[in-house]
């Protein structure tokens, strides 16, 4: 059975590298008989490959399109090829290909060989990108902390805060987050018996433990980061009603910076954060619509300072 294992595997190896064997081929390469060739190809078919055999001349075996998606068979050098692409993949700002790239990684790294996996870690090391604004996280990290979401395991790290203020963290993870520029992660703070958003770039010694804990009641963890990374991380937190659709709102502002809420079909609930209030006041002047300061009021004074600067500017007089 062993031997017959290792021939499947050989044979499938040996048809992901070209697009047509003839049968006598793969016998004389697999050292056995075509009958047995027949055989190890139904084997393919069962496993779900989409094995097609064509007659005649120019005919023979080749892998086909199937609907879903068997196991693949990577060579060394496929491997770390594949391994180095989700890396990178993994920190960038594409929609949802982020997270399907960590939860491949963290596939493929659980069964790559140590020496393949020291390759890849010398790769990503030795290679840089451009800045564009993102946040650095350790791929190491990343990938202990999505292993640790998908085995509910405790994980412990070190971290640092907003005004660094350094701390020892113990918390049970249940989301793994990607806004574009930064990585977030959800979870039960086990000593402040809350819930919690971290920042990965903040994280160091990350070490999941032997811990194993059962998940809590929780909302969404991409809700629950957009609303610490739209309001409650920042000096001041606003509440705007603004006189335009909800629809409209949305495609002027990014979900990493505020949230929306329909108050009616003509009018938007935006909830935000700043660590200044000319910053706050700034970024709603550009929205291009009215809208009126629920709170705090000393950000409707800051309106007023701003826009009586801007009058002045153009040479206009303000009315009092």
């Amino acid at each position: 059975m062993a031997e017959t294992t290792e021939r499947v595997l050989r044979l499938l190896g040996l048809l992901q590298q070209r697009p047509v064997w003839t049968g006598p081929e793969l016998a004389e390469r697999l050292g056995v008989t075509t009958r047995s060739i027949r055989r190890d190809m139904e084997r393919l078919r069962a496993l779900g490959y989409p094995v097609e055999a064509t007659q005649g001349v120019g005919g023979g075996y080749q892998l086909g399109r199937g609907r879903g998606v068997p196991p693949l068979l990577l060579d060394d050098a496929e491997a770390v090829a594949v391994a180095v692409s989700l890396r990178m993949a993994a920190g960038g700002t594409v929609s949802g290909a982020s997270e399907a790239a960590l939860r491949t990684l963290a596939k493929l790294d659980q069964v790559m060989p140590p020496r393949l996996r020291s390759e890849v870690r010398a790769i990503h090391a030795a290679t840089q990108t451009l800045d564009s604004g993102q946040a650095a996280v350790d791929g190491d990290a990343l990938l202990r902390l999505a292993r640790a979401v998908r085995d509910t395991v405790r994980v412990r790290f070190a971290y640092e805060s907003r005004d660094q203020t350094p701390s020892a963290r113990t918390v049970e993870p249940v989301g793994l987050v990607a806004t574009g520029r930064r990585w977030y992660l959800m979870a039960y703070d086990v000593d402040r018996d809350d819930w919690r958003t971290f920042r990965l770039d903040r994280m160091t010694k990350v070490e999941p433990t032997t811990w194993r804990f059962r998940e809590r009641e929780h909302e969404d963890p991409a809700a629950f980061v957009q609303r610490a990374v739209a309001s409650a991380a920042y000096r001041f937190q606003a509440r705007i009603v603004v006189h335009a659709p909800l629809s409209e709102v949305a495609e002027r502002t990014s979900v990493r910076s505020v949230v929306l809420s329909a108050i009616d079909d003509e009018t938007t609930l935006l909830e935000a954060g700043g660590e200044t209030l000319y910053g706050l006041a700034f970024h709603l002047a550009l929205l291009g619509w009215e809208f009126e300061v629920q709170e705090p009021a000393e950000l409707r004074a800051a309106l007023a300072e701003m826009g009586g600067r801007a009058l002045r500017a153009a040479g206009v007089e303000a009315r009092t």
